[in-house]
């Protein structure tokens, strides 16, 4: 299915890459944080770009996108708590939307009656499909994986953020527990991957940010691998960076454009950089065996979907999200303005909306056209314009996202379009990357940086996460564990403890606000009960035993807990010259 572009007249490529990632919530409460933002994800964004996927399939068509299935996101998917929640959950927005209908229609609201009808159909539509699966989303996703309309690539495990990770080993960890998991639920390992929060650093000499707890000096600097050294460990061949890491005078960022403010026009960058955003490199670094390439965010047209204020999702006959008819939550009036009260909303007309959707894909596919003919001349045998977004930014927070997908796809299509869509993979088979670039350390968070992640709020996480991380690196090391079925049942769990403790989304939620209770609430929990593990395995190291009640409470957490069944506690074993700072 891989396009091809012969003539002189052609301009290059588009790809998508979607970023489907939500932290570990089985298990870990239901509403409003907890279970119900997984159901959310599934009914409104995930089986909507199933569908999509499919009806672009019946007309020979494919998206061609870079689709991330973090692991721990497969992990929720295959959770047989999740199967037997999820129709529960779509079951009571159907009943939602009945009981919707009748209230309308004794108001005399015929409008807001076929609304409600809208989302009898929606929710219907979605249990149906569900049903179909087999209750197994992934097994969706799979079948474009394997007939080519989609690459599926991997994450790390649990979306660690590589940059302020303590250790070596901690990133190698988090890179090959999310390429065994991928191989385990694909059959095949990845090509690409996503690093969480688009998180790079490279080579070089590092120093722990906050001095961990335990210790009584600052750690002295200590050597660092850059993250395409362990990328390239493990087959990966490709990821994605922000603009910013490629040119630092393309000041905003996705999460700047979400939050408003930014102008989004095409005046909004200099003209090109010496370095172009539209053709991909190798990173460089001190082994250039590693040949891992990169693609970089294009910064005007992916500012179209991003920004909620000016692009497309801000217009006034979408969904509005933050507006909710309870009981049932069900949605029923569009943005109307941007600075309308919430009381002003306007009634939502789906049909008005979904004709909005092929407006904004004609403009997108416009807007890139001009894009690589301005500015893709870039010395690469194609051009390639990469425009990364989170997944569940279509559907869940713009609910009409998938259809423009869909519509963007069509227009692509069309003959008299001089740009294709293309995978990452089916691009780097053909036009393999020619030229390095030395990217510095950096994110796509704000200012580009590491402050999402890193700040007076979240200090004190990575005050736990250091000697956490080091403490299973000591333990890693022993021999006392193998042979014993106990013991390295103990390990196991502790190694999944720390890679939950470990994601960057806890950090991310505690920054923003949008649920710092739950997030704090979270990593406490997985501290806590990574400590209790700990302990056992120190007084295992004594007595070469475990009682019947710290198996218990094993027993407990890894019912809780139970990810990443083939984990590999070794992997944690390399020390990389930073462990004798910390020995006990």
């Amino acid at each position: 299915m891989t396009p091809k572009i012969a003539d002189n007249k052609s301009l290059g490529y588009v790809t998508f890459a979607l970023h489907s990632h939500l932290p570990y919530v089985v298990n870990h409460g239901t509403w409003p944080h907890g279970m119900e933002w997984l159901h959310e994800a599934a009914a409104e964004t995930y089986l909507p770009l199933l569908r999509v996927f499919g009806e672009l399939e019946q007309q020979g068509l494919a998206l061609q996108a870079n689709v991330n299935l973090s692991p721990i996101l497969l992990e929720q998917l295959s959770h047989p708590e999740f199967k037997d929640e999820f129709p529960k959950y779509l079951l009571r927005k159907i009943k939602a939307a009945h009981k919707d209908a009748d209230d309308f229609t004794v108001q005399n609201d015929p409008h807001m009656v076929n609304v409600s009808r809208f989302w009898l159909h929606f929710y219907e539509q979605a249990l149906r499909q569900f049903d179909q699966l087999g209750s197994n989303i992934i097994r969706g996703f799979q079948h474009f994986y394997d007939s080519g309309a989609i690459e599926i690539i991997t994450c790390g495990a649990t979306h660690g953020y590589f940059p302020l990770l303590g250790t070596d080993s901690s990133i190698r960890a988090q890179v090959k527990t999310g390429v065994e998991t991928h191989e385990r639920f694909f059959g095949r390992k990845p090509r690409g991957i996503w690093l969480p929060e688009c998180g790079y650093r490279p080579a070089g000499t590092w120093q722990f940010p906050v001095t961990p707890d335990g210790s009584s000096r600052p750690p002295k600097p200590f050597y660092r691998e850059g993250v395409e050294q362990i990328l390239a460990e493990h087959g990966i061949q490709f990821f994605y960076v922000d603009t910013h890491l490629v040119d630092s005078s393309t000041r905003f960022t996705p999460y700047q454009l979400l939050a408003g403010g930014v102008p989004i026009a095409m005046e909004t960058v200099a003209d090109p950089p010496a370095k172009n955003f539209y053709r991909p490199y190798f990173a460089d670094g001190p082994d250039r065996d590693a040949q891992v390439a990169f693609f970089t965010r294009d910064p005007r047209t992916s500012a179209q979907v991003w920004s909620g204020d000016q692009g497309y999702p801000g217009d006034g006959n979408y969904l509005e999200f933050h507006k909710k008819r309870w009981p049932g939550g069900n949605r029923y009036w569009r943005i109307t303005g941007r600075k309308t009260d919430l009381g002003l909303k306007q009634p939502y007309d789906p049909a008005v909306a979904l004709e909005r959707t092929r407006e904004h894909a004609k403009h997108f596919v416009r807007i890139t056209h001009e894009t690589l003919e301005r500015y893709g001349n870039n010395g690469a045998a194609a051009s390639i314009l990469t425009a990364p977004f989170d997944a569940e930014l279509f559907g869940h927070w713009w609910f009409e996202g998938p259809e423009w997908l869909k519509n963007v796809a069509l227009e692509f299509a069309k003959p008299e379009s001089r740009v294709k869509l293309i995978s990452c993979t089916d691009y780097l088979d053909q036009f393999p990357p020619n030229a390095y670039v030395a990217l510095p350390e950096g994110s796509w968070g704000a200012e580009s940086n590491n402050s999402v992640w890193l700040n007076e709020d979240t200090a004190w996480t990575w005050k736990h996460i250091y000697p956490a991380e080091l403490a299973v690196q000591q333990m890693a090391k022993s021999d006392l564990w193998r042979g014993n079925d106990t013991a390295t049942r103990l390990v196991k769990q502790i190694c999944r403890e720390l890679l939950l403790l470990e994601s960057s989304d806890w950090q991310f939620l505690i920054t923003t606000k949008a649920a710092r209770d739950y997030a704090e609430k979270r990593f406490n929990t997985h501290l806590e009960q990574f400590r209790a593990l700990l302990d056992t395995w120190r007084r295992f190291e004594t007595t070469h035993q475990i009682s019947l009640e710290k198996l218990q409470e094993l027993e407990a957490i890894e019912l809780r807990d139970s990810v990443f069944p083939e984990i590999e506690p070794e992997l944690w074993g390399a020390t990389h010259g930073v462990l004798s700072q910390f020995r006990r």
